[in-house]
């Protein structure tokens, strides 16, 4: 096995992923001190299981580039808006830490084998996700916290995490080379 290996870096990637797990668990503290747009835009920025999650999103759209740079992110955001108004309003989402921590797990996943599957396929898993981010947005609102102002705080947060992994995701397609056919060997 080379170190360029992709089962090599899947490997890696995947052991970076499960030594940030025990971080996650503690993602979330802190918020109840500010009130609505300050409220929303520290909960994504200050949980590193956020942060992982809305940047690969970001990265993963940038890799496949098209229509996923506007697709993804839209779909999670959109997602995620759904998830946050239902726990706002309804009942509580169950497991929704662990399918947040699962969904950086399988964001990794996707930074590699998206290519695999339909665009469709990918903005699903994306909003799938999202849901859950929201519900954990939605039901660590601070009583004393605008509905309107938490909202738009979070996802301006949300949109910018999306754009760093954009960049990322650019950024790598252009350094890495283009695969090519192997050349003709000479007579």
């Amino acid at each position: 096995m080379t170190p360029r290996s992709p089962s090599l870096a899947i490997a890696l990637a995947l052991a970076a992923t499960l030594a940030l797990l025990p971080g996650a668990a503690l993602a979330h503290p802190g918020h109840d001190e500010a009130i609505g747009f300050a409220a929303g835009f520290a909960h994504p920025i200050h949980g590193l299981d956020h942060i992982l999650a809305m940047v690969a999103v970001g990265v993963i759209a940038g890799l496949l580039g098209g229509r996923a740079l506007w697709l993804l992110p839209a779909a999670f955001l959109g997602m995620m808006t759904a998830g946050a108004a239902s726990a706002m309003t309804g009942p509580t989402l169950p497991f929704v830490e662990p399918a947040i921590t699962a969904s950086i797990g399988a964001f990794v996943l996707l930074a590699f084998c998206a290519r695999l599957l339909p665009l469709a396929a990918v903005a699903g898993l994306v909003g799938a996700f999202a849901v859950f981010h929201g519900a954990a947005h939605g039901a660590e609102m601070p009583e004393t916290a605008s509905g309107l102002g938490y909202g738009l705080g979070f996802l301006a947060a949300t949109a910018l995490l999306h754009a760093a992994g954009l960049a990322a995701g650019l950024a790598v397609t252009r350094l890495l080379p283009r695969s090519r056919p192997a050349a003709a060997p000479r007579a």
